[in-house]
C-alpha cells in the first residue's frame, strides 16, 4: 500500500523560503498526478500546484513565480520550493497522488494523501 511522508515545514520569516520534502513508497508509477495542497484555519483546502507523469505542471495563481514543484525519481520524492513567502503562505501542506487515468491533473479524488507538514511565515 502507498504512502506518502512530508516533511520540511515549520516557521520562516516573510521573504524567506522553505522546501518541502513528500518521499512516496509503496507505488509502481506508470500515469500519475501528484499536487501539493494547503489549508489554513478556517479555510478550505487549496491546490497550490500539480504535476503529472507527462511532466505538466499548473500553479494557483497566489503562488505562480514564488513556487515550484519537482521530483526526484530516483529517490521517490516529490518537492514544493517555496520562495519570497508570505503569512498568508501559512497552513498545513499536503502532498498527494493519483495513481491511473486521468482527464486533468489535479484530480478530483486522489487516493493517497500524506499527514502534513506546518508552515508558518511571519511578519
Amino acid at each position: 500500500q502507498g504512502q506518502l511522508m512530508e516533511s520540511g515545514g515549520g516557521s520562516v520569516q516573510a521573504g524567506g523560503s522553505l522546501k518541502l520534502s513528500c518521499e512516496t513508497s509503496g507505488y509502481t508509477y506508470g500515469t500519475y498526478c501528484t499536487a501539493w495542497f494547503r489549508q489554513a484555519p478556517e479555510k478550505e483546502r487549496e491546490a497550490v500546484a500539480t504535476l503529472d507523469s507527462d511532466g505538466r505542471t499548473t500553479y494557483d495563481d497566489s503562488v505562480k513565480g514564488r513556487f515550484t514543484i519537482s521530483q526526484d525519481h530516483d529517490k521517490n520524492t516529490l518537492y514544493l520550493q517555496m520562495n519570497n513567502l508570505t503569512p498568508e503562505d501559512s497552513a498545513m501542506y499536503y502532498c498527494a497522488v493519483h495513481i491511473g487515468y486521468y482527464l486533468s491533473c489535479p484530480v478530483t479524488n486522489f487516493g493517497y494523501w500524506g499527514q502534513g507538514t506546518q508552515v508558518a511565515v511571519s511578519s
